[in-house]
C-alpha cells in the first residue's frame, strides 16, 4: 500500500520535493545552502498548512528534531504497567479534560441518564453524525485555501478561484487555474478535487 505524502515544498512556483516529512526537509536543507535560490516554502501535504522546519545543525540533528515533531512519536505512550486491574468499567481510552458549563447545563447533564459524562459522549457523538460531512467539507475547502493564500495570493484569478472552490464549482475552478505554474496549480487542484468530491458524496 502507497504511503501518501507527508509534505510539499516549493521553490517559488516550482516543485522541489514531496514525500516524507523527512525527504523533504533534506531537499530543502540541500536547495536553500546553494548562493542563490527563490522563496522556499513547505506545506503539509493534505492540510495545506505551512511547515516552519528548522534546518541547522548537521542532518543527524535534522533528523533528531523531525522524530520527535512526528505525530507518531508525539503521541502518548501505551500503558504498560503490569498492576491488575480492579473490578469496573473496562478502559476505553478516556482522557479526562475541563469542561466549563454554565449551572444550568450541568444541572441538565446531570439528570440524564448515565450523568454528564455519559449525556456530553452522546451529544458529541450525534454531532459528529449529523455534522460530520459539512464539517469534512469545510476542513478540505480551508486546506486548498491555505495553501492558496500562500503560494497564489497575488496571482491573476486568485479571488475568482476562491470564490469557485467555496461554491463548489470545480469546472470554473479548473478554468480559473489553468495559466498557472503547472507544480503550483497541480496541487491547488489536487486540494481543491478533496472539496469538491465532498459535496458529491
Amino acid at each position: 500500500m502507497t504511503t501518501a505524502p507527508a509534505a510539499i515544498a516549493f521553490e517559488g512556483e516550482r516543485r522541489i520535493a514531496i514525500g516524507a516529512l523527512i525527504d523533504v526537509a533534506m531537499a530543502v536543507r540541500k536547495r536553500v545552502t546553494k548562493p542563490t535560490h527563490e522563496n522556499v516554502q513547505v506545506f503539509d501535504y493534505a492540510s495545506g498548512k505551512t511547515l516552519h522546519l528548522d534546518l541547522s545543525g548537521s542532518e543527524k540533528d535534522i533528523r533528531a528534531r523531525l522524530a520527535v515533531a512526528s505525530p507518531a512519536a508525539m503521541a502518548p505512550p501505551e500503558d504498560t504497567s503490569a498492576a491488575p486491574r480492579g473490578p469496573g468499567r473496562p478502559k476505553l481510552g478516556v482522557v479526562p479534560r475541563e469542561v466549563t458549563l454554565l449551572p444550568r447545563h450541568w444541572d441538565w447533564l446531570n439528570a440524564q441518564p448515565g450523568g454528564a459524562s455519559v449525556a456530553l459522549r452522546k451529544l458529541v457523538e450525534e454531532a459528529r453524525k449529523t455534522r460530520g460531512q459539512s464539517d469534512t467539507l469545510r476542513a478540505r475547502q480551508e486546506a486548498a485555501y491555505r495553501f492558496l493564500s500562500a503560494i497564489a495570493g497575488d496571482w491573476r484569478n486568485y479571488e475568482e478561484a476562491n470564490r469557485a472552490l467555496f461554491a463548489g464549482d470545480a469546472a470554473r475552478f479548473q478554468d480559473l487555474t489553468e495559466s498557472w505554474p503547472a507544480d503550483v496549480r497541480d496541487h491547488a487542484r489536487h486540494l481543491a478535487s478533496a472539496a469538491f468530491s465532498s459535496r458529491k458524496t
